[in-house]
């Protein structure tokens, strides 16, 4: 078992192979197309065929799993502070507005995959599903990777746990019961802030943040447990503490089964576009993050728990908390530890039927 092949290369050379129909290392070209679908105007899809499907975590990563599948790369949610933007680099892709409008599609994702978990190599291990970019993005309305995906793990009974800011997950709700029945399955929706003006300019693409709740909503009123990671709390714009306490009264009333908050985080790729965003939408903060990103990719310890402890405080009085020990293998790292790209991986609870 082992990544997806799509390994480093010379900054504009997958580019300039995707722009002549080739595809990057590891991976087989099979087309090139765009489509008049509102939601999938502006932005050319790259389908191409890996290797494998099974990405292995970095062993000095912090996250709380060891396998990953993620069936695209690039996301049309375009959210500025996806940490995933730096993968797009690494197949010689623009990480700016390419990373938003040129998007990769695994299309062979759901028959590999179901080939590499049959494997006797393969350990039966918790796979984390959208933990680089949202697998329910606008795409999957296309090209509906995801019901095979999760055929072929509920198929082997493997637990996995799903992240994600798209409401396509409802379509699929029928399949994750089913596998809920044979395996632990978490499930969780990326809800970093309510307020709808920093919505609209620092996540353009993703659904607006009440559709997501009435995702979180939706799984309650089918029996679905559903966590709901807070993430990304923005510093200086969504942050302040009635910001915090609207975010959290919103996510329990949508009857989510946790919240767990998640800081900013500015990691090489993603920092240097969100830095743009911030000297276009908001100039006279440039210099206070600066200084407080001063020391790498996250924001201050202190600043960190100041927020949890905040956020637990508000999740305390609505009746309802992080992630509880009897989760399944949640998708979601620890306080400073890395972060999902699109929010897009979650205080995903266990998929509880009642």
């Amino acid at each position: 078992m082992h990544g997806d092949g799509s390994g480093d290369r010379p900054d504009g050379a997958a580019d300039a192979d995707a722009a002549r129909g080739a595809a990057p290392s590891g991976t087989e070209a099979v087309a090139t197309r765009t489509f008049d679908a509102p939601e999938l105007r502006g932005t050319t899809f790259h389908e191409v065929r890996v290797r494998s499907v099974l990405d292995r975590v970095p062993g000095a990563s912090r996250m709380p799993f060891e396998w990953t599948v993620n069936p695209y790369r690039g996301c049309a949610h375009a959210c500025v502070y996806c940490f995933a933007r730096k993968a797009h680099a690494h197949l010689g892709l623009d990480t700016g507005t390419g990373f938003d409008t040129r998007i990769l599609v695994k299309v062979n994702a759901p028959e590999l995959l179901r080939r590499q978990l049959a494997s006797p190599r393969w350990p039966g291990a918790h796979v984390a599903i959208g933990t680089n970019v949202d697998c329910y993005q606008p795409a999957e309305g296309r090209y509906r990777l995801m019901p095979g995906i999760i055929e072929a793990l509920r198929d082997r009974a493997n637990p996995f746990s799903v992240l994600t800011k798209g409401t396509l997950i409802l379509r699929d709700l029928d399949l994750l019961r089913q596998a809920a029945e044979a395996t632990d399955v978490g499930v969780c929706v990326s809800v970093g802030f309510t307020d709808h003006e920093l919505w609209r300019t620092v996540e353009p693409g993703a659904p607006a943040p009440e559709r997501r709740l009435d995702v979180v909503r939706a799984l309650a009123g089918a029996g679905v447990g559903c966590g709901v990671l807070m993430a990304p709390v923005v510093p200086f714009l969504g942050d302040r503490p009635e910001q915090l306490r609207a975010a959290v009264r919103a996510v329990a009333e949508a009857g989510a089964t946790s919240v767990t908050p998640l800081v900013l985080h500015l990691r090489p790729g993603a920092r240097e576009w969100f830095t743009r965003w911030l000297h276009r939408h908001h100039p006279g903060l440039v210099r206070r993050y600066e200084a407080m990103y001063a020391a790498g990719a996250y924001a201050p310890t202190w600043y960190q728990r100041l927020i949890t402890r905040q956020v637990h405080e508000f999740a305390a009085e609505f009746g309802i908390g992080p992630a509880g020990r009897g989760a399944s293998r949640p998708a979601v790292p620890p306080a400073g530890g890395e972060a999902p790209g699109h929010g897009a991986a979650a205080g995903p609870t266990r998929l509880t039927l009642r």
